[in-house]
């Protein structure tokens, strides 16, 4: 029997045969998080607006895995523009308020989105076990 334990989370389905979120002991690391509204499968059309469900997607997609946004250790990032640094610091600063307790960030530059999609990124937590 596989020691992974992979998760699926409504509305954050992948076109792949890929899940959502992977853990294996407490090591937990996410397939790519879309800004997708999870009651309509849509992204939203502004950029402010899908950094807010991203970041709710953050956190439905660890707390899937038996997490907390407190185990994330980094988030990978991935932006159409760097215009997007605002509203991502916005939804950062709410969901991680501590300055001496934020998991690392990288942020790459990547224009090739599916649809209207602006931003998407995946995430690393070690979660207690």
């Amino acid at each position: 029997m596989s020691k992974r334990r992979s998760f699926e989370v409504p509305g954050i389905e992948h076109e792949n045969p890929i899940p959502a979120v992977t853990r294996i002991g407490s090591l937990v690391m996410s397939s790519g998080i879309f800004p997708r509204d999870p009651a309509t499968g849509k992204a939203p059309d502004g950029l402010e607006e899908q950094c807010a469900v991203l970041f709710a997607n953050i956190r439905r997609v660890i707390e899937s895995a038996g997490g907390t946004t407190e185990d994330i250790i980094k988030i990978t990032v991935w932006a159409k523009d760097t215009k997007t640094k605002a509203f991502v610091n916005k939804e950062w600063l709410e969901m991680f308020p501590d300055p001496h307790s934020r998991p690392a960030r990288h942020t790459f530059v990547h224009s090739d989105h599916p649809g209207n999609m602006q931003i998407r990124c995946e995430l690393t937590a070690v979660v207690g076990e």
